[in-house]
């Protein structure tokens, strides 16, 4: 499908809010995947969404101007910075280097005159060229900014705006986006960002701006529970902005055609300790040091008890009772809250999952295919109706539909290196001769940090040499919190070709569910195991032991062996398997 081209967009009115068009363009370049996705969206489904069809619930894209993709030609040629981008410089210095260059003139009035009629907080966001010729996500790739564009200033407001758009540019070139195209068989020369401008979703509380409800759905989900079949799909909802799920942080999944289903937790006790404790805001308050190259510059972290305070929990929460270890859906007495929709999902106090369903299914008739989309919602004063449901993403979802059979029992046949019957994925992968691995000896999650930055330093080195590999390291892949996993971005491990999330009693935590991660990963065909070290589970790590090591740390270790693993991954049963194809290390 083609997506919108600049007819389809009017330019830029230097009106932004008061203009007729929601939608606008500044330049005459193309609009990127981001771009495409939304304005198909908005073209095709929003605007044939019966009226009435929720009530009391608006449906809407947040209001954007598109930087098309010219503007970003000419300030990479005008100031020559594709001499610096070939230097391959470490993100901090060449995001330092897009400070200083100049944005085109003919941009720099449009985006003057938007600061100077806009004062809510703004979304800079990528979106990238490659994303949309490809009809694949380049999702968690590029950074976005949010600014509070609140100063009383104009003049600051506009500088703030041009330093966001300066640093979305430059993250094009950052190490993780290099790696991330070159597995595409692209080359990062080829790539160009167009810069969305969109409005944030959410209500001011105080000094701090965030959504009730951030949301990640797709329409078909890998990994299962209950009742659930993988066509039924899955969402994910934290408080607060987005971010919470993009970093793989706690939050909380379900499935759209069963919102009311016992989710798999042991007892309240363990769902206190493993949902959301903390969300993500737009910093509305005192400016904080300056920091143009941080993309959280303009952010800050916020805990339950603050946001009870803002008055946004009540349809988000369940209250814990410890003297019976069960949970009450309201906040009608004190209390520690946990964090598990029950108001929204069990209760139907606003109709948020109709809404999930029905973008879910119109999205998948729009794109004609399989669909993950992000979402943001605020809600009325009493929590009656989610009075906006911001739609932010589309984009497809790549889902193998390959035959492969695996079922329980073949979990325990001979020669096996790994076997779980908790995986992401479908297909089978053979010729990976390459295991890269955290040590479980004397691992702890101080040490998490560490660890990913020696696996990242492998899977640059197996890029180098075209080798795919085995990756298997401890906890949840891509938290920014070192104590809930290795924190490390897709294009450090992008190399993998099957990646397996382990447990500890040290790291003993539940899977992931990082939207962007894991959507890279599906799009790139990445088989995704857990096992749990008290589960029924395998991994063999007394033959992973016994392969000779072609590099070795304390904490990593890199094994070549001299036949291939053989991968496979049933997508309908969940259950998968590494075989060693020829006796090893014995």
């Amino acid at each position: 499908m083609n997506g919108p081209t600049v007819p389809d967009l009017p330019p830029f009115d230097r009106r932004f809010f008061g203009g007729h068009e929601r939608f606008t363009r500044i330049g005459q370049g193309a609009v990127g995947g981001k771009g495409a996705g939304l304005l198909r969206i908005h073209q095709l489904l929003l605007s044939h969404l019966e009226p009435g069809a929720f009530p009391g619930c608006a449906i809407e894209i947040p209001t954007l101007t598109v930087v098309a993709t010219d503007m970003f030609d000419a300030f990479m040629e005008r100031n020559r910075l594709y001499d610096v981008v070939g230097e391959e410089l470490p993100d901090d210095r060449l995001a330092n280097a897009f400070q200083q260059a100049d944005l085109p003139a003919e941009l720099l009035g449009d985006l003057r005159a938007l600061v100077g009629q806009v004062h809510q907080p703004l979304a800079v966001r990528s979106s990238s060229l490659l994303e949309d010729a490809l009809y694949r996500p380049f999702a968690g790739v590029y950074a976005t900014k949010m600014i509070p564009n609140n100063q009383p200033d104009p003049d600051v407001r506009f500088r703030r705006l041009v330093e966001a758009v300066k640093f979305v540019y430059a993250s094009t070139f950052f190490a993780s986006a290099r790696n991330y195209v070159r597995m595409t068989e692209h080359r990062i020369e080829e790539e160009k960002m167009a810069v969305l401008i969109q409005e944030v979703v959410g209500r001011r509380h105080g000094d701090r701006f965030y959504p009730d409800v951030s949301g990640v759905a797709r329409s078909y989900n890998f990994y299962r529970f209950g009742h659930a079949r993988p066509e039924d799909g899955v969402a994910i909802l934290a408080l607060g902005l987005g971010k919470t799920i993009v970093d793989g942080s706690l939050s909380w999944s379900y499935s759209p055609a069963w919102p009311r289903a016992a989710p798999p937790f042991a007892s309240a006790r363990d769902m206190l300790h493993q949902t959301q404790t903390e969300f993500w805001a737009v910093n509305m308050g005192k400016p904080p040091a300056y920091d143009p190259i941080r993309e959280t510059e303009y952010l800050l972290r916020a805990g339950l008890q603050d946001a009870e305070h803002d008055g946004t929990l009540q349809p988000l929460v369940s209250t814990y009772e410890p003297g019976s270890d069960r949970l009450s859906p309201c906040m009608a007495r004190p209390g520690p809250r946990v964090v598990n929709f029950a108001p929204l999902l069990v209760h139907d106090v606003a109709p948020l999952n109709a809404v999930v369903r029905r973008l879910l299914a119109d999205g998948e008739q729009v794109l004609g295919d399989k669909v993950e989309i992000e979402f943001a919602a605020t809600f009325s004063g009493d929590g009656a109706f989610p009075t906006r449901f911001g739609f932010l993403q589309v984009r497809p979802l790549v889902v193998s539909h390959e035959l492969v059979a695996v079922e329980s029992a073949d979990l325990r046949a001979e020669g096996l290196v790994l076997a779980s019957r908790n995986v992401m994925g479908n297909g089978v992968v053979d010729g990976l001769r390459d295991i890269v691995y955290a040590r479980p000896e004397g691992f702890e999650p101080r040490l998490s940090r560490r660890v990913g930055a020696e696996i990242a330093a492998r899977n640059d080195a197996l890029l180098a040499e075209g080798r795919p590999y085995l990756l298997i390291g401890f906890g949840r892949w891509g938290s920014t919190d070192p104590s809930l996993g290795i924190p490390v971005v897709w294009g450090q491990i992008c190399g993998a070709k099957a990646i397996v999330e382990a447990t500890l009693p040290a790291m003993n935590v539940d899977l992931s569910q990082g939207s962007h991660f894991f959507h890279n990963m599906s799009s790139f065909q990445v088989s995704y195991f857990c096992v749990r070290h008290d589960g029924d589970e395998r991994l063999d790590w007394a033959w992973l032991a016994r392969q000779p090591a072609a590099t070795e740390t304390d904490l990593v270790r890199h094994v070549r062996l001299d036949a291939p693993l053989l991968v496979k991954v049933d997508g309908r049963t969940g259950c998968g398997v590494v075989r060693a194809t020829a006796a090893q290390g014995d």
